[in-house]
């Protein structure tokens, strides 16, 4: 297993991180405890959850999987905090108030006396960053939190809390959690210069494109029974949209010439960009975590890559999953997504 620096830390992760977003839901104790099982005796050390994931069971059903297998000081475990666990208006956000109490809650729904990489969930506009900063200081000096890192933020927000740490002395984020696949590209118009200008380590999530990239979807209306989009049919044409499945059909051919299924060929694409630490694979049932495995035996050529270039160009969009998850959260009171006029 070849194994890479979180960012700028000197904490070494699996190219390959484990999401467990399904764990509570789609995804038992038991099956949980096998893929976390299988996991490490392949030598994958990354796990990825969250304080709003199905109600805190997924952070539970980590916890009792790793205390199962006794594996809790050999992984890296990082969750994530700012969306709602409760009604309460005080019950979200990125302040210190709320950000210490949901830290201690999934310690202990973790089953554990620390976080690895503890993020920032989502924007929050109405925080100001140095309260932020100060709170995941806090933390840190407690022993709670060992790296910080942000999901989904805007290159300008992670830029003002690097300079912060730097004129404060406090942690510096690591890593930055975005959505990144061969659909939707457009965090390298900018995210990516950042994060390697600053040391930033990507670590995205829908790598598959929530599953279009396995080549499933025929179209938007013959969403196989099960799948994500069969479940929830809001927003999927901004994401399941005719341009997106012409663009998977385009890259079929690459993945059959080079032998593999075009999950994998998506994976290590991923695996091989700039600033990418490792990928957020989310495994459901282990025969997902069998295929990102294998995806990590595939190296593309230059020549490959360029080839996935001509189909999918670096910066484009033909799926949205960049603008549709960062500008719909309640945290941004004064932003609103940029709309079309008919």
């Amino acid at each position: 297993m070849e194994y890479r620096y979180l960012g700028r830390s000197g904490l070494r992760v699996s190219p390959l991180c484990v999401g467990t977003m399904t764990w509570g839901d789609a995804t038992s104790q038991e099956e949980a405890t096998a893929i976390v099982k299988e996991a490490r005796e392949a030598g994958i050390n990354f796990f990825d959850t969250a304080d709003t994931y199905h109600g805190g069971r997924s952070e539970e059903i980590l916890g009792q999987a790793l205390a199962e297998t006794g594996d809790r000081d050999q992984v890296v475990v990082a969750s994530k905090f700012t969306g709602p666990t409760g009604d309460g208006p005080n019950d979200r956000g990125s302040d210190r108030f709320y950000m210490i109490r949901a830290c201690e809650a999934s310690l202990k729904r973790l089953g554990t006396d620390r976080i690895d990489l503890y993020q920032v969930h989502l924007m929050d506009l109405h925080t100001p960053v140095d309260e932020i900063m100060l709170g995941l200081d806090t933390l840190v000096r407690q022993g709670k939190v060992i790296h910080v890192g942000t999901s989904k933020w805007a290159s300008t927000l992670i830029t003002e809390g690097v300079a912060l740490s730097q004129r404060h002395g406090w942690p510096r984020f690591v890593t930055e959690q975005p959505p990144y696949n061969l659909l939707d590209r457009g965090v390298e118009k900018e995210l990516v210069f950042t994060c390697l200008r600053q040391g930033i380590g990507l670590i995205p999530w829908a790598p598959l494109a929530t599953g279009i990239l396995s080549g499933k979807y025929g179209s938007a209306d013959d969403a196989p029974e099960g799948s994500r989009f069969a479940k929830a049919r809001a927003g999927a044409g901004k994401r399941l949209s005719p341009e997106a499945l012409r663009r998977t059909e385009e890259l079929k051919p690459v993945a059959a010439r080079l032998g593999i299924p075009l999950a994998q060929l998506a994976l290590a694409w991923l695996r091989q960009q700039p600033a990418v630490t490792a990928p957020i694979l989310g495994v459901r049932a282990r025969e997902h975590l069998r295929s990102g495995l294998e995806s990590l035996r595939v190296e593309l050529t230059e020549t490959d890559l360029d080839e996935i270039d001509a189909i999918a160009p670096p910066g484009s969009q033909v799926s949205d999953y960049w603008g549709s998850v960062t500008f719909k959260s309640p945290l941004l009171p004064f932003i609103r997504p940029h709309r079309r006029q008919p």
